[in-house]
This record gives structure tokens, C-alpha cells and sequence, in this order.
């Protein structure tokens, strides 16, 4: 689970940096999570991706394990809205 999280965290990382390089309109973790669908979709045709945190639907479980616990992310700025 902490290599897939590490996946995800790097491919939003990467489009944060492309943006910020590139000087592109589009905010960088929606750039970062195209990055890591084209990385799904690839590990689906090509056999040599599926290695580390893309075998076995590890990114799938993770990111589901993620949205579970998505409202526990706003809490924080709902506090800060608040004071």
C-alpha cells in the first residue's frame, strides 16, 4: 500500500512540476492523474509494467482506501472556514 501511495504522490508530483515548468493553464495533480491513467492503461497492454505497486490492482485498492476516507481531508480547511 505505501508503494502505491508513493505511486500516486510521485505522478501528482510530476504534473505539479510539468505545469509549474511548462507555464500550463491546468492545475498539476489533474495533470499527475492523467499521467497515472495513461501508466494503468499501459501496465494493461504491456506485460513489463506490471511490476511493483501496478500488479495486482495494488493503485485500485489504495485509491479506494483513499476515497473512503475522503472526508477526513476536509476537515481541516472546514475549521479554518469556521474560524
Amino acid at each position: 500500500m505505501l508503494a502505491s501511495l508513493s505511486l500516486i504522490l510521485l505522478c501528482q508530483l510530476i504534473g505539479e512540476a510539468v505545469v509549474r515548468g511548462l507555464g500550463l493553464p491546468l492545475p498539476g495533480p489533474v495533470l499527475g492523474l492523467l499521467l497515472l491513467l495513461i501508466l494503468l492503461l499501459a501496465r494493461d497492454r504491456f506485460a513489463l509494467l506490471v511490476r511493483g505497486p501496478l500488479r495486482n490492482e495494488r493503485v485500485e485498492t489504495t485509491s479506494r482506501g483513499l476515497l473512503a476516507h475522503l472526508s477526513l481531508l476536509f476537515v481541516p480547511a472546514g475549521v479554518g472556514v469556521v474560524q
